[in-house]
């Protein structure tokens, strides 16, 4: 019998699975929250992910669940793993994942260098993080942001005025996570996998581009990075990874600062977009070696096919027309290119697909990889 992956979320990190499932024989199911989601080829069942029925009835029938996000509640969570399912990654490193104060206060505790943050709960506070900082600092909300929404760049506490104001009105005990506006000379990612019998396996460092908040280009391995930077950084997301009992792929987010220290930014438990070029740089992609992780299965081997691949999202796609409209002059002009879209309309910003290429040459590649991203764009 073939073994049996649930994947809760039907994005497109579980739709770029199911390549990987498929080659290795394993029956993947998705929970898709409706109709017409990325994976929507893969998807066996739809439902809220909130509930916790729905989600139970789906587990029922694989040997493990894993996510497309990190968003599925804890009481959700800690219910699977009491009925008796394999949950991975685990309710405890979920947690760290899904609220960025609580990353703070676990990678802190652990001694991992990190922004210099606090959790305020009211204007004054803020002001007070601010008055220590040169006057102006990163605040995020604690949940649910990603790809730049839920965070700002402030210089006085009414910038936020309205996130303050869903705190209070919010039940529990939150704040907002404020952090010192760090300056770096750029912006890379540790990605690692880990199963639970404790294997780890790392990928080379990368470096990457962002605009707007959201990841545009990919550089791997990152340029300049070989020798002491590389291993601080596989070193620190190892230790993250098995600090935190992560089974499965961890990214780690990381500032290289002006003074040459890495400072983790952000954590995601599951394949990321910063992984998206081991599809077709490396021998095993994330998304095949987190199905290996979160069964269990001896890990991969991750190294590269070429000196260098450089992967373009593309973001926001053609203002007329469809895709399949500019697919004959993009492949034509770089045949050399490999394309992977995630079946979502266009929309302004959206990442709705990615290009890489792999050579030799870095500039070389890098033109090739832009320029054929580019077809996709007005």
């Amino acid at each position: 019998m073939a073994l049996r992956v649930g994947v809760i979320g039907g994005g497109q990190l579980a739709r770029m699975m199911v390549p990987a499932a498929l080659e290795l024989g394993i029956d993947i199911r998705v929970l898709a929250e409706g109709p017409g989601m990325s994976a929507a080829l893969a998807a066996t069942a739809e439902g809220d992910y909130h509930d916790l029925d729905t989600v139970l009835a789906f587990a029922r029938d694989v040997d493990v669940v894993t996510f497309d996000h990190e968003h599925v509640p804890q009481d959700v969570l800690r219910a699977l793993v009491d009925a008796g399912v394999a949950v991975r990654p685990g309710p405890e490193a979920l947690a760290v994942a899904q609220d960025k104060i609580t990353m703070r206060e676990r990678l802190s505790a652990l001694g991992v260098p990190v922004p210099d943050w606090a959790a305020v709960r009211d204007a004054a506070a803020l002001q007070a993080f601010l008055d220590d900082h040169g006057g102006r600092a990163v605040v995020k909300t604690a949940r649910g942001g990603y790809d730049g929404k839920g965070v700002r760049v402030v210089t006085d506490p009414a910038d936020v005025v309205d996130w303050f104001a869903a705190v209070d009105e919010a039940a529990g005990d939150q704040a907002l996570l404020v952090e010192e506006l760090v300056p770096f000379r750029r912006e890379l990612a540790q990605s690692v996998a880990r199963r639970p019998s404790g294997e780890v396996v790392a990928w080379p460092l990368v470096e990457t581009v962002q605009r707007d908040g959201v990841c545009a280009e990919v550089f791997a391995p990152a340029p300049d990075s070989a020798g002491r930077l590389a291993d601080a950084a596989e070193d620190l997301a190892v230790r993250v990874a098995e600090a935190l009992g992560v089974t499965g792929v961890l990214a780690v987010e990381l500032f290289e600062t002006d003074d040459e220290r890495i400072l983790v930014n952000e954590l995601a438990m599951r394949p990321h977009n910063t992984g998206h070029w081991t599809i077709d740089g490396a021998t095993t992609s994330q998304f095949e070696q987190h199905l290996r992780a979160v069964l269990d299965l001896p890990l991969g081997s991750t190294g590269v096919h070429a000196p260098a691949a450089v992967m373009v999202n593309v973001l926001g796609g053609p203002a007329d027309g469809d895709l399949a409209a500019r697919y004959p002059a993009a492949l034509a002009a770089f045949p050399e290119a490999k394309y992977h879209f995630y079946g979502k309309a266009p929309r302004p910003g959206r990442k709705i697909g990615h290009v890489t290429v792999t050579g030799d040459d870095l500039d070389d590649v890098t033109y090739r990889a832009r320029s054929a991203a580019a077809h996709f764009d007005d």
